[in-house]
Order: structure tokens, then C-alpha cells, then sequence
């Protein structure tokens, strides 16, 4: 197992709809060992494939202790009120800006064996469910943001000593 280096905001593979997982690709049990290992690090929440520079379906979680991933994840609900959360990310370290977030979310995919699970949860959970599935779907927290918060956070990311 290996804790692999984060891409970054500006790295082309953060923009790309992540492919699928082949059930049964022996590549895939390599790729779910490093998100697990990657996301123990304290103070992760989630870490999704393409993220670690793999452009492939599957993230990790790490709430409240509990280290998990799933395969392949589609965000099949989402419910409750929007609510105004902080968020951040690995791929834009440093940084933490409002946006809104549904309180419960629900996904569904599936583990090494191709055995089919959800996952749901609320507050940080729901938070970070729809926050990776987002990465995989190529899109970054930041482009959720409302139009001046997202000006303000494009300046303050182009000043930052990473970019």
C-alpha cells in the first residue's frame, strides 16, 4: 500500500469524467488499496481516483473513524433543505468556502467482489458522498460556489504558493 501524492487544482485529470471499474480488474483491488491508505492521513474526509492521478470510478472515505470505499459510486438521492457548509478539498489545499450541500445523500455501487452496496449518511457524511461523486463526474467543489464567492476563491487560489 501506498500513500500517493494529491493532483492539484489546474491538473487536467480533476476535470475528467472518471471511466468505470471492469468488475474483476485485478488492477482495481492496487487502486482501492492506495485511496484507503491515502485517506487515513488525519484530517482527510474523502479521496476519490482521479484525485490520486487515476481516471477511474472508486473513492475513499474516512468519517468519524470509519475507513471505507466504494466502487463505480452513483449518487442516487439526495434530500432535505440546502444547507451553507464550509468545504474543502486535497486538490485545493488551504482553502475552505461556502456553498451549498444537500444535508442527506445516498449512493450506490459496489466492492472488490462486485458484490452491489450504498452508502448514505448525513451532515459530513452527505457532504463528502456528494463532494467525491462530483470528482468523478469531473467537477470541482468551486464550481458549485455562488458567482462572487467563486471570484473571491479563484483570486485567493491564484495567489496561493501551491498554484
Amino acid at each position: 500500500m501506498t500513500i500517493r501524492q494529491i493532483r492539484l487544482f489546474g491538473d487536467p485529470v480533476l476535470r475528467s469524467v472518471c471511466d468505470p471499474i471492469v468488475p474483476g480488474d485485478k488492477r482495481a483491488a492496487g487502486l482501492i488499496n492506495d485511496l484507503l491508505e491515502t485517506v487515513r492521513v488525519p484530517g482527510r474526509a474523502g479521496l476519490a481516483a482521479n484525485q490520486i492521478g487515476v481516471g477511474q470510478r472508486a473513492f475513499s472515505y474516512n468519517i468519524d473513524d470509519v475507513v471505507g470505499y466504494i466502487i463505480n459510486p452513483v449518487l442516487v438521492e439526495v434530500s432535505g433543505e440546502p444547507q451553507i457548509v464550509d468545504e474543502g478539498c486535497l486538490s485545493v489545499p488551504g482553502f475552505y468556502f461556502p456553498r451549498l450541500r444537500y444535508p442527506f445523500a445516498r449512493v450506490t455501487g459496489v466492492d472488490l467482489d462486485g458484490t452491489p452496496f450504498e452508502l448514505s449518511g448525513d451532515s459530513v457524511m452527505a457532504q463528502a458522498l456528494q463532494h467525491e461523486t462530483d470528482h468523478l463526474d469531473g467537477h470541482l467543489y468551486i464550481e458549485g460556489l455562488e458567482p462572487q464567492t467563486k471570484r473571491e476563491a479563484m483570486r485567493a487560489i491564484r495567489k496561493a504558493a501551491w498554484y
